[in-house]
Parts: structure tokens; C-alpha cells; sequence
């Protein structure tokens, strides 16, 4: 999943909810440096990843891109799947997305010393750019891909996948429905059981 869906899934922590969004820029162990809260957000993230990467709905929606995009179809998926979730925000929160976001900007700038460099360095151009309430757009993540494949130095092509989310677009959406919902269930269960661990 992708940064809104992460945010998302953290519940009302503020912490946990930090690190659930900065895991990437944490490897291994080094995540024990942090207060416990950023840890369960941490580790809640990577078990969302591990879930979403072996889910066959996930599965079968990178296989509608595997042809042109290879191994970045997996990634292409997790920015498909959070226009949804931002598209059809209020089935999921009574928050509407605008507030929601500008709330986690206000998180971040307050907490952003304890931010990794690489997150420290993006958060800006998040909140300038405001990222994540452009994901309810297709403009908006045709941005997002055009970012990416500045990163893979046009490798990628991931800027031309906007073509397959517009063919395809009723059966992605339903694929996300169906994916979604089942990853609530599992991640609220394993954040209980983290906090629980932690004893949060």
C-alpha cells in the first residue's frame, strides 16, 4: 500500500501513525532506536506490506501490469489502490479528506526531528504539493507516477500507467473494495496485538 492507505490503517495514534508512514526509511533493526510507538507503527507497516505483497486480489490486479511494467507493477498498484481509498474516503472515515490531511501535516511538521533524512527531505514537497488529497484524482496520480519514473530515470514507465488505470478502471476499483476490506480486519487485529506487545 502506498502513504495514505499506511496513515490510514495507523488508527488515531500519533506516533504510531509517524511510523508507520517513515518505515521505508528504516532498515533492519535500527527501528529499536526509536520510542515504542514509532516502533508499532514500524512494524504494523511492514506487516501491511507483507499481507498486501502475497494477497491474491492484490495479485490480480499487478497482473493487468505485469506486461508493460514488470517488477514496478507491484508499486503501480499501491498508488492505484490509494486513489481509491482518497476517491471513496467517506465509506472508510467520518473525517473528510481535506481535514484529515492537513491534520497529518500538522503531525509531521510538529514531530519532524524524529523523521529519517529521506522523509525529512520529502515531507515539504508532500505538504507543499499536498500529495495526498491529489490522490483522489487521476491528475493527481498521474503526478505521482510521473515522479516515479523520474526516479527510475525513465526506466520504469511508470508515468504511462495512468492508460491501463483509465481501461481497467471499474475492475481495479473493485479489486481495491475487496482487498481493503480484508486488510482492515487483519490490520487491526495485528495493530491490537502490537500495542498489546508494547504494552501501549
Amino acid at each position: 500500500m502506498n502513504f495514505l492507505a499506511h496513515i490510514y490503517l495507523s488508527g488515531d495514534n500519533e506516533l504510531i501513525t509517524i511510523g508507520n508512514f517513515v518505515a521505508d526509511g528504516i532498515r533492519g533493526k535500527k527501528y529499536e532506536q526509536y520510542p515504542d510507538e514509532i516502533q508499532v507503527g514500524i512494524l504494523l507497516h511492514r506487516a501491511i506490506d507483507t499481507f498486501t505483497d502475497a494477497h491474491p486480489v492484490f495479485r490480480r490486479s499487478t497482473k493487468r501490469l505485469h506486461n508493460p511494467y514488470g517488477h514496478y507493477s507491484g508499486v503501480i498498484v499501491d498508488i492505484f489502490y490509494d486513489h481509491f481509498l482518497a476517491k471513496n474516503w467517506s465509506v472508510y472515515s467520518k473525517i473528510p479528506l481535506d481535514s484529515y490531511v492537513k491534520n497529518f501535516y500538522h503531525s509531521l511538521e510538529r514531530h519532524f526531528e524524529i523523521l529519517p533524512p529521506k522523509f525529512k527531505h520529502l515531507t515539504p514537497f508532500m505538504i507543499e504539493d499536498n500529495w495526498l488529497l491529489s490522490y483522489a484524482k487521476i491528475d493527481g496520480i498521474q503526478s505521482v507516477l510521473n515522479g516515479m519514473n523520474r526516479r527510475t530515470n525513465g526506466r520504469s514507465k511508470m508515468n504511462l500507467a495512468t492508460k491501463e488505470l483509465k481501461l481497467f478502471y471499474a475492475e481495479f476499483e473493485k479489486d481495491f473494495t475487496e482487498f481493503f476490506n480484508e486488510l482492515i480486519l487483519y490490520n487491526n487485529q495485528k495493530l491490537k496485538t502490537l500495542t498489546k506487545k508494547f504494552n501501549l
